[in-house]
């Protein structure tokens, strides 16, 4: 062989080595419009450049902390380069969830868990982000500055949200997941989670969160997408990862993450003559469908296709009184649902919550971003005995919508949160549906007078035991008395950043004293709430299990001393940004009352 060859092989190699080092030790510029490009990492060629970028746009979400109309601590703040970290601590400048611990599961609005939910699927609030270039993802970093590990999936979608021509097939592949898990510090911290690689390019991820393990609100500072234009090579150590190739989640497959892959289960096989059943078919009727409703919904399906006496089993509409769809979100669609409406004739409880997302469920096959007035319209028409509609977040919906839920004259729940009901369908509302008992107009941005509200849900709402009047904008104590004279059963009253309310006018004395049932009284960021309340609370609401006072400058750590010793089932403390609460107080609170949990967090 020629001496020519091997040098030039060395040289190759020398050339290579010197670009791998390069691509390590080169300084990044400074960034440009949100997004800018270095040398690509390991997996991929040191050829194809990398390019990392801030999120440009949030365009979905499931709740946050903020008001509609600001934006403090609401989702909108991850668009866009870090507004606080690496600093710590409690910014308005961040995102920040509506929830937090276990305490909003054990008030009196919560609901029942539905049946056959997944024990993996543990999402509880979502946020997706999209960004400028759609890349093949290297890398998700999550900029969290406050009580962090609140992030529980991370996954990506194939559709181009910027793109003028709507995909033929939409596809959501998880990049990241894990349990959730307890994080003890409460510091800021850069989350960079290993991710899987996946064969489309994309510039929309959407980040899942489960709060339940946290001391405290999660704050979300950016969301940083490194990717290569060019489709990397898979190495043999990194293979394709989709919604239904975790093995860790029973309720995913593993032949594809296409919609037909979840329509396969839920039709019916041909089924032919199988062999003996053995005495399995000498079972009571009754006892086998008690032996599947422990069955998850994907498990079902696929029994229904091993023989017909199990095909029976499995298409009985008695399998199908709860039904909950949500776990599925990423697969739904018409022919979904047509395969299930069959088995779906004694339903009662139905739950769609981020379904129909980008056009998978249209309305035409009954269609939150899915519904308009038509569905409402049929719902309040086909299901005249509905007792449970939760419109949470349903912010498209057209203000006039909601005149249809006035025909629903059983309903006991409504949320309404974050949602452009106006005061006029509202009033309809209250007025034929009397038999409400948990009521949600948090964050209802179109109501005009929340007097007018309060008085009318006095007036026909006897039985109500729940009500979010969470940011209500223009409450005064003359809403509150009416409320307190109306409806003695309430058990669980949220009024917090309510700002036109001021102790001074006796409105929170009222509270206390005609609502003996109170278990959570939530007035956070009032800052005229004083001592006078507290004792009030104290001598009247000994049943209180939940308070939050955040904000407010006037009570003393002896009136809260007082207030533990009466309320033995407080389990709920929020003394955040208590001017006269010093740590010292606080201290001694938690010596004295140890079962009770009370949060206290200063200013910066």
């Amino acid at each position: 062989m020629s001496p020519v060859f091997p040098m030039l092989t060395v040289l190759t190699m020398f050339y290579y080595i010197c670009l791998r080092r390069r691509a390590r030790t080169a300084t990044r510029g400074e960034m440009m419009n949100s997004h800018r490009t270095i040398e690509s990492n390991s997996r991929t060629s040191p050829l194809n450049a990398e390019v990392v970028q801030y999120a440009k746009e949030v365009v979905d979400f499931s709740s946050h902390y903020g008001n509609e109309n600001s934006m403090s601590y609401t989702m909108w703040n991850l668009a866009g380069v870090p507004n606080v970290f690496p600093s710590s601590g409690d910014f308005t400048q961040t995102a920040v969830f509506r929830t937090y611990g276990t305490w909003w599961d054990q008030c009196p609005s919560a609901s029942l868990p539905f049946r056959r939910t997944p024990p993996n699927f543990q999402s509880q609030d979502y946020v997706e982000l999209t960004f400028e270039q759609q890349v093949y993802p290297t890398a998700v970093h999550v900029l969290e500055t406050y009580h962090p590990g609140a992030v529980i999936r991370i996954l990506a979608c194939s559709a181009n949200p910027y793109s003028p021509n709507p995909p033929a097939e939409v596809r959501w592949e998880i990049l990241w997941s894990e349990r959730p898990t307890k994080v003890n510090a409460s510091q800021a911290r850069q989350f960079k989670p290993c991710i899987k690689q996946i064969n489309f390019p994309t510039n929309l991820i959407r980040l899942e969160v489960n709060s339940s393990l946290l001391d405290y609100y999660t704050e979300l500072d950016a969301v940083v997408l490194h990717g290569v234009k060019d489709k990397p090579v898979l190495s043999h150590k990194t293979s394709l990862i989709d919604m239904n190739d975790i093995e860790d989640d029973a309720y995913e497959e593993k032949d594809g993450c296409r919609m037909d892959s979840l329509n396969k289960k839920f039709s019916s096989a041909v089924l032919g003559e199988g062999p003996n059943n053995g005495y399995f078919d000498k079972l009571p009727y009754e006892l086998i469908q008690l032996i599947l409703n422990h069955l998850t919904l994907p498990d079902l399906c696929r029994l229904a296709q091993t023989c017909k006496l199990l095909s029976q089993h499995c298409c009985d509409p008695l399998q199908y009184i709860h039904l909950n769809l949500q776990p599925y979100w990423a697969k739904l669609d018409d022919t979904s649902l047509e395969f299930l409406q069959s088995r779906c004739t004694l339903v009662q409880w139905l739950n769609l919550s981020w379904t129909g997302n980008r056009g998978f469920i249209s309305v035409a096959g009954f269609s939150s971003h899915f519904l308009n007035e038509t569905c409402l319209e049929v719902i309040s028409e086909m299901c005249p005995n509905l007792q449970a509609l939760n419109l949470s977040s349903c912010d498209k919906l057209p203000p006039q919508a909601f005149n249809h839920i006035a025909k629903l004259c059983s309903l006991k729940r409504l949320v309404l949160y974050r949602t452009k009901v106006e005061q006029t369908a509202l009033l309809s509302i209250l007025n034929f549906c009397s038999e409400l008992q948990h009521l949600s107009l948090g964050s209802c941005v179109m109501i005009e007078d929340y007097d007018v509200i309060a008085s009318m849900i006095g007036a026909k709402c006897k039985k109500l035991r729940t009500l979010d009047l969470w940011r209500c904008k223009n409450i005064t104590e003359n809403g509150i008395a009416e409320l307190a004279s109306g409806c003695p059963l309430l058990e669980e009253l949220d009024l917090g950043w309510c700002p036109t309310l001021q102790s001074s006018t006796g409105c929170f004395t009222r509270l206390a004293r005609q609502l003996p049932n109170l278990q959570k009284l939530f007035l956070t960021a009032n800052r005229s709430v004083c001592d006078t309340d507290i004792d009030e609370l104290a001598c009247n609401c000994t049943r209180l299990q939940q308070l939050d006072i955040l904000g407010t400058r006037m009570v003393s750590p002896a009136s809260l001393r007082k207030l533990l010793e009466s309320c033995k089932d407080l389990s709920l403390l929020d003394v955040s940004f208590c001017s006269q609460i010093d740590n010292r107080a606080v201290l001694e609170l938690n010596a004295s009352f140890p079962k009770v949990f009370i949060k206290k967090s200063f200013t910066q």
